[in-house]
């Protein structure tokens, strides 16, 4: 149950700061992408049983949250979770090098996966132009805080955050 409770304050941390306080800060393409940050950790280092259906959860908050298409990140999510948790034995999941490796490549698969399924699903002009504009600042600022994540040695044990 205290379990239960650190993991629902640490998801309601991760939304406030990915909602309201990084907005304030920083202009939306220089934004991290914490939910996505938070679903390659626990590809990487929880229980299947736990993280598929929170990989799943994190994908829909961040819908609910994004006010875009409802169910595209948890798609996307989804699929990214399945290919890292099926390449997570063959991982050495404590090198910090590749944490920010692996997350730079889930930010690109995210952005390509929404990217197909927006040019399938809708109709909006100059869609590639706009997300291939912003591939680069993302992917730099999602790196940039997966690696503050080595200074919280708590996250980077054998398990995951406790």
């Amino acid at each position: 149950m205290i379990s239960f409770i650190k993991w629902t304050a640490l998801i309601i941390i991760i939304a406030v700061l990915q909602t309201s306080v990084l907005p304030q800060y920083l202009f939306p393409i220089y934004k991290p992408d914490l939910f996505l940050i938070f679903m390659v950790l626990l590809a990487l280092r929880a229980p299947f049983t736990v993280s598929l259906p929170a990989s799943y959860s994190l994908g829909l908050l961040k819908d609910c949250l994004s006010g875009i298409y409802f169910g595209l990140n948890a798609f996307s999510f989804l699929i990214v979770y399945l290919v890292i948790k099926l390449l997570s034995d063959r991982l050495y999941v404590q090198n910090a090098f590749l944490l920010v490796m692996t997350v730079s490549a889930s930010t690109v698969a995210v952005m390509a996966i929404n990217l197909i399924l927006l040019t399938i699903f809708s109709e909006s002009p100059g869609l590639f132009s706009s997300i291939l504009h912003s591939v680069i600042p993302h992917l730099l600022m999602n790196a940039f805080a997966v690696s503050l994540t080595t200074l919280f040695p708590e996250i980077n044990r054998s398990g995951t955050a406790r």
